[in-house]
């Protein structure tokens, strides 16, 4: 059977925002779409009367309820499944993680899924999932471009692959972006500036050879800006249709699960961001 995306709803806004997503995802991807809602552990139930555990119950069950007819609507053909596991969120995300394509999660949402752009559930699953994982704040339309940003290290290589495969399946174009910062920053230019820039285009040329051959049909757009990579990428974020990054990259320290970049285009991203790791 082919692994699902995964997305996870708790009736918000931002999370139906991401189902939203998840669904179109699927449907390109021609896999199915399994919806998860998390519940508290059973044992929190225990010293609650009977009447407010039926009642729980009915409104958890109704979330997965909206949630699937949405996507029946918006998608008829596509095959749709759904659970209500109790448990942490951060865990039980990280388990579907294991047999799914991509997990797909709001910026924020309500109950178990609270505050997940800042708190700890997004930090883990971004940081440790087996899958790349897609946090959804703006849904944007209109813009026919994937921003990946690439420093040659192996998590942005997975970072690259992903945001090629991406662009074939929405006929999208990739605007590739490797931002280095001069030693200097306020120096005037000089010769060795503009070697160094030739040097960072050159390295990104090679880097994106491999990819270009296995996806004649994508456009690559290749930007080396002179400017720290979160606001360079923050910046390409605002007009694109998906911001792609990999965990971590050539700066971080061996072992760490969530580079700064990553973690800080967590809040600056003004698009859907992937966050990919290689996969081992």
């Amino acid at each position: 059977m082919t692994d699902p995306i995964v997305v996870g709803v708790d009736g918000s806004g931002r999370s139906l925002r991401a189902l939203v997503w998840a669904a179109h995802e699927a449907a390109l991807r021609q896999c199915p779409l399994r919806v998860i809602h998390v519940l508290p552990p059973a044992r929190s139930y225990a010293t609650t009367e009977e009447g407010r555990v039926q009642e729980t119950s009915s409104r958890d069950r109704g979330v997965v309820d909206e949630a699937t007819t949405i996507v029946r609507e918006a998608h008829p053909d596509l095959e749709v499944t759904s659970a209500l596991p109790s448990g942490t969120p951060a865990a039980v995300l990280l388990s579907e993680a294991e047999r799914a394509q991509t997990v797909v999660l709001g910026a924020k949402g309500m109950g178990g899924f609270g505050s997940l752009l800042l708190g700890s559930v997004a930090l883990q699953v971004v940081g440790h999932a087996a899958c790349p994982v897609v946090i959804v704040n703006h849904v944007t339309t209109g813009h026919g471009r994937i921003v990946v940003g690439t420093d040659g290290s192996a998590h942005s290589r997975a970072a690259l692959a992903y945001a090629f495969e991406e662009a074939s399946l929405r006929g999208a174009q990739v605007q590739a972006v490797h931002a280095w910062s001069h030693p200097e920053p306020h120096a005037y230019v000089s010769a060795a500036q503009d070697a160094m820039a030739k040097e960072h285009r050159q390295a990104l040329e090679e880097w994106l050879a491999p990819l270009r051959e296995q996806h004649p049909d994508v456009e690559v757009v290749e930007q080396v800006p002179d400017e720290p990579p979160v606001i360079a990428l923050a910046r390409a974020s605002d007009r694109a249709g998906l911001l792609v990054v990999g965990s971590r990259g050539l700066g971080g320290f061996h072992g760490l699960a969530l580079g700064s970049v990553s973690h800080q285009l967590l809040q600056f991203s003004q698009c859907p961001l992937a966050v990919v790791r290689p996969r081992t």
